[in-house]
């Protein structure tokens, strides 16, 4: 290929020699900042250096365009430029902006590598500090700081002597442990909790009868007998002059108000309270820490009630002892066992801490509903105190004065602009409310206010006042129904009474008979191998009892006898029915029925025994409950009967009986044979 070249004049020569070296002389000194800045300018120099002549004005604006990494329209602009002037000026903003450009990622490099090395200048800079420091005076070896801050707090403390030998040998081992090291946050967090634990640090009890009483009885209304143990508790305490630990177990149906003691016994005492739940803890470590030897271990709740209170006595709550459980991480209730032994707690050792700490000032108040699943070894650490379920009375009472008052400033509401009738509120409490504890009760409250406050809203009124006619509609059908088909007296059915984890229950056994020529017995409504044995006893005894009576033989060998306890769906076990089973079967035979408003509860023998039960306070109550005016007890737990308060017990009419004999003439009072039993003096 051939090519006819001519060379295009260039203009603006006629410039001074002195103004066009100046502009030499600018972009030479740009490419040497670009050339120091990144070394591929410096190789593209090194080839071209050779061959153009650096000392023509023109070239050298082309050269140093040629280097930068213009675009392709900006580089054919400066080639077209005929005015070597204007050229040049094209050419040194080129370099300039490809210099600034080159600064910037020069900068952005350094930024990087800085934030890549930083922790790397930290340590190294922290070890200058040190060893200036060190040349200074200014600091002993190790992190003086950290030691300052601990020994500061060992100042305040009444340690144990194994407690400081322990915080001594680790603050010797914090100062030899570089900072950097894991094994430093350790030890620190350990030294945290040994000089953080309130050691030798009690506050002071209140030894003040009359201000204890004011305000157990101020913030619980009834529970006398767990009333009067805390002021027993505190008398001891006035007399000795110290308040040593104790551990109470208050065992009742849910809603009874068994948390809230505990927070005015210590409120009483003037203590700080500490509360924890053991339902469902499984693993013995929640209880005495985990071992060092473990990441991010921690002590147990015990410790960690300590740390929170910031004394060495206060009140702590296990709450739900009677279910707590076991698996492979070990048995927390075997662990309990050195925390609630009065001999042994004043050297309780946490694995965590791995040393000694007396717990032996602490009130520990646990509690349960039902002693039965608390292990033997647990249960006798401890002093059980019961409380039974609430009767109406004082029920009204409770919604009266605290759970009506507390409801009504929860919901925003007024005295004044809520009205309840006492004879309303029985109602709730009877028809809808008719369990142990007040707990359904407070719901029902909280459900009429919510719905109260509702029509204050879209009526716009100022007063609502609740009658017996309004509590379908906001409270819905009625939860307890009256017993309409057991009020009448029916022969074959017998009402007796039940003591359950949630309090007292009536219970009602049914007999019926079906001529057959096989005769037999049979017991249903889901009963327990114990309850089974009773109902055995009870039809073996009745027939005994027609040894001599023909009517009654012909009637067991003629016909099959078929015994239920309803609700057939609730299980049902215990021995405290057999009378009440017998004398079902007795007015099945005789065909007669039972006085009206009588229940009753005894063990009975093969022999005709009436045996002792448990539960006498939570039966009575539900007896009440049901409008029960007369009572059948076994002769043995006449004292129980004696001791419970006259407004459970008034309007009540006791029996007192040793044999079943004793039982026939109450029940069947015009029953042939039989003669009316005389009314203990009780």
């Amino acid at each position: 290929i051939r090519a006819k070249v001519e060379y295009i004049p260039e203009t603006g020569e006629e410039k001074s020699e002195d103004e066009l070296k100046a502009f030499s002389v600018s972009i030479i000194n740009l490419i040497k900042e670009l050339v120091q800045l990144n070394p591929l300018f410096k190789e593209e120099l090194g080839l071209l250096m050779g061959r153009i002549n650096l000392k023509d004005p023109a070239t050298l604006a082309d050269f140093a365009a040629s280097m930068t990494t213009a675009s392709g329209k900006e580089l054919q602009e400066i080639l077209e430029t005929k005015n070597i002037k204007i050229r040049i000026e094209k050419a040194l903003y080129l370099l300039r902006h490809e210099l600034e450009v080159a600064k910037l990622q020069v900068k952005i490099s350094q930024r990087v590598e800085d934030r890549m090395s930083q922790q790397q200048r930290e340590f190294f800079l922290r070890e200058q500090l040190k060893e200036i420091k060190k040349e200074l005076g200014i600091t002993k070896e190790g992190s003086e700081s950290e030691t300052d801050k601990y020994e500061a707090r060992i100042k305040k403390l009444k340690l144990s002597e194994e407690a400081e030998e322990r915080i001594d040998e680790e603050l010797e081992k914090l100062r030899l442990i570089e900072p950097a090291s894991p094994e430093y946050n350790v030890t620190r967090t350990y030294l945290d909790w040994l000089t953080i634990l309130p050691w030798g640090i009690y506050s002071k009890d209140f030894f003040n009868i009359q201000r204890a009483a004011r305000i157990l009885n101020r913030d619980h209304y009834g529970l006398k007998d767990v009333k009067d143990r805390i002021l027993e508790l505190i008398s001891v305490g006035i007399i000795n002059g110290d308040l040593a630990g104790s551990i109470v177990l208050l065992v009742g149906p849910p809603g009874t108000g068994k948390t809230s003691v505990g927070q005015s016994i210590a409120r009483a005492l003037g203590r700080k309270f500490f509360r924890f739940s053991l339902g469902g803890m499984r693993d013995e470590a929640e209880i005495k820490g985990h071992r060092r030897t473990y990441i991010a271990a921690l002590p147990g709740k015990f410790i960690n009630a300590i740390k929170t209170c910031k004394t060495a006595n206060p009140v702590i709550m296990l709450d739900e002892i009677d279910k707590i459980g076991a698996s492979f991480h070990g048995d927390p209730a075997s662990a309990l066992l050195e925390v609630l032994d009065p001999e042994q707690n004043k050297d309780f050792l946490d694995h965590y801490l791995d040393v000694r700490f007396d717990l032996s000032k602490v009130l520990f108040i646990c509690t349960a509903n039902q002693t039965d699943t608390i292990p033997p070894a647990l249960l006798d650490r401890m002093e059980v105190i019961r409380l039974s379920g609430y009767i109406l009375e004082e029920k009204l009472e409770i919604a009266r004065k605290h759970l009506l008052p507390k409801q009504l400033k929860i919901h925003g509401l007024k005295k004044n602009q809520f009205s309840l009738p006492k004879p309303v509120l029985r109602e709730i409490i009877d028809g809808y409310a008719r369990e142990a504890g007040v707990r359904s009760l407070e719901n029902n409250l909280k459900k009429l206010l919510r719905k109260t406050a509702r029509k204050f809203v879209e009526e716009e009124i100022d007063q609502v006042k609740i009658s017996k006619d309004d509590l379908p509609d906001m409270l819905g059908r009625k939860a307890f129904a009256e017993e309409s088909r057991y009020k009448k007296p029916k022969i074959g059915v017998i009402t007796g009474l039940a003591y359950t984890s949630v309090g007292g229950a009536t219970l009602f056994i049914e007999a019926s008979n079906v001529e057959a020529k096989n005769p037999g017995f049979k017991q249903t409504g889901q009963l327990g191998d114990v309850m089974v044995e009773s109902t055995e006893i009870a039809y073996t005894f009745i027939r005994s009892l027609g040894s001599n009576d023909e009517r009654i033989k012909n009637f067991f060998a003629q016909n099959f006898v078929h015994l239920h306890v309803p609700a057939g769906a609730t299980p049902k076990d215990g021995p405290s029915a057999g009378i009440t089973m017998a004398c079902a079967l007795q007015s099945l035979v005789a065909q007669e029925a039972i006085i009206p408003n009588l229940a009753m509860t005894g063990e009975l023998t093969l022999t005709g025994l009436v045996m002792p039960i448990g539960g006498v306070k939570e039966k009575t109550i539900a007896a009440k409950r049901a409008g029960i005016t007369q009572l059948i007890f076994p002769a043995e737990n006449k004292k129980d009967f004696d001791d419970l308060d006259e407004s459970i017990i008034g309007k009540i009419t006791p029996y007192f009986v040793k044999t079943f004999t004793e039982v026939l003439p109450i029940c069947f009072p015009n029953l042939k044979g039989t003669k009316r039993h005389k009314i203990p003096n009780t």
